[in-house]
């Protein structure tokens, strides 16, 4: 019965360490990953189109996008999107931008 008592107390501290690190860090809480990116509309084109022609639906790399100009309007419109490393306004410089 002691050890497992031990183990416990064992696994709260490294569990209490690991959260402690990811707060630290940045990495996800628990309840970022719980929730989905909710999809954000803005209209990029002309004033004729009633239609939005990209969305913010979540993603933040170059691998997700499928044009630079789709890449430029999630750097411009959209939160938390890592696809500027030199932060000169140009994403995706290497795959799409060049």
């Amino acid at each position: 019965m002691l050890r497992l008592i031990v183990y416990v107390l064992i696994a709260v501290a490294a569990w209490k360490a690991y959260t402690s690190y990811q707060a630290k860090t940045g990495g996800l809480s628990p309840t970022l990953l719980l929730t989905e990116p909710r999809p954000r509309s803005i209209n990029v084109g002309s004033s004729t189109s009633s239609a939005p022609k990209y969305t913010c639906d979540g993603r933040t790399h170059c691998s997700q996008m499928t044009s630079c100009e789709e890449a430029k309007f999630f750097l411009r419109n959209c939160p938390n999107t890592k696809m500027d490393g030199d932060n000169d306004g140009i994403p995706c410089e290497r795959q799409l931008c060049n």
